[in-house]
């Protein structure tokens, strides 16, 4: 399995039964698999989304956006929820205007997942963290 460094962006090969060992990034030796959301930005949403074969939960957001601040602990502990089983990420709408164009992102926060580089679901709105497990889990 390849999964893209959230640090320093090498993509690392990794077999499918070492997930839940925690494993290391080989170039900067940081984890590969945070249980926390991996922040992405413009300029490196498409290579980890496409080079990444673990499934990715991708929290589209903005700072200003009172509902996005609101659900961000929940995001967080959704992320610590399926760590070694999804890479959950956030990307600032507002930092990052290209990326959430491309998507056609019209309302936040949005949730998107993406297997294979390809987004395979979408759902808009804050959500409690038992709520993205349980979206999340119907696509697993």
């Amino acid at each position: 399995m390849q999964i893209v460094c959230c640090h320093c962006h090498t993509t690392n090969r990794l077999p499918e039964a070492r997930l839940a060992e925690g494993p290391a990034c080989g170039a900067c030796h940081r984890p590969l698999l945070p249980a926390t959301p991996v922040p992405l930005s413009d300029a490196d949403f498409a290579n980890f989304i496409a080079r990444t074969e673990l499934p990715v939960l991708v929290d589209f957001w903005a700072p200003w956006c009172g509902p996005c601040r609101t659900m961000a602990p929940m995001f967080e502990e959704a992320a610590r929820q399926l760590q070694g089983k999804v890479i959950l990420a956030k990307l600032d709408t507002e930092a990052s205007p290209a990326t959430a164009a491309r998507y056609g992102i019209r309302s936040i926060p949005t949730l998107a997942l993406f297997r294979a580089g390809q987004e395979v679901a979408r759902e808009a709105g804050a959500r409690p963290a038992a709520e993205i497990l349980r979206w999340v889990s119907r696509f697993l």
